[in-house]
């Protein structure tokens, strides 16, 4: 597997550590009800949205959660780069194709929960394909044999994708580089979805300068009147 897969690689280090947070953070966030489905994305590429859900997934995959990636960023994808597998097959055979879901989905010998669907082939219109009806099949199964999906989707600001693949699912998270983002860039992502009805359950802030800030909190910031007053109860107790 990739060396950026953290949390495989190294569990005890203090970005691992980071990684479980998030993890909790959305385990008790809206507990009343269910964020299964997640899309993943970023305002703009190259932001860290494939590294950050990976290790996501990886940590809810080592507490007993039944996981699965689906790589839905069907112009750049990178999951399988990441965990070193093949794309020979993938989401696009069982949309366009119909092959079996069961015959794309891949497993990884050491995180026995975790299973993966990758992109497959390039298709000439990937909009096309997120917005089928059969994407929204696949969804509905999806949901019915793991605890959580999580979906990899292009830039927000890039393709309309992402926004299309927001609308399906329960929850999004949005992943923005420390020092690199554009804070246009970040509005405009934020923008576009809520325009789509998208819940967004945090912003994440990768490639963040660890020895500039005090710790997690300055990694993972959540949306909603409950964040703020989590926020307000931190202060007084610092």
């Amino acid at each position: 597997m990739n060396r950026n897969l953290i949390t495989y690689k190294n569990p005890k280090s203090p970005i691992s550590e980071s990684y479980r947070m998030l993890r909790t953070n959305l385990h008790y966030l809206n507990i009343d009800k269910e964020n299964k489905a997640i899309v993943v994305t970023s305002s703009n590429p190259g932001e860290g949205k494939t590294t950050t859900m990976a290790n996501l997934a990886i940590t809810m995959s080592q507490v007993g959660q039944r996981v699965l990636l689906v790589e839905c960023d069907l112009r750049k994808p990178r999951i399988h780069k990441s965990f070193r597998i093949a794309n020979g097959k993938g989401l696009v055979n069982v949309i366009v194709e119909k092959v079996p879901v069961q015959d794309v989905i891949q497993k990884i010998d050491e995180l026995p929960n975790l299973d993966i669907i990758t992109s497959g082939p390039i298709p000439p219109d990937p909009t096309e394909i997120l917005e089928s009806q059969m994407m929204q099949e696949l969804i509905a199964k999806f949901r019915e044999a793991y605890d959580v999906i999580l979906f990899d989707a292009p830039p927000v600001c890039s393709v309309t994708d992402a926004a299309v693949l927001t609308s399906l699912v329960d929850g999004v998270i949005l992943v923005v580089a420390s020092a690199e983002t554009n804070i246009e860039s970040a509005k405009l992502a934020k923008k576009l979805l809520n325009k789509v009805n998208g819940n967004i359950l945090g912003v994440v802030l990768s490639k963040a300068d660890t020895s500039k800030t005090g710790g997690y909190y300055y990694h993972y910031y959540e949306y909603g009147e409950e964040a703020t007053t989590k926020k307000r109860r931190r202060k007084k107790r610092a």
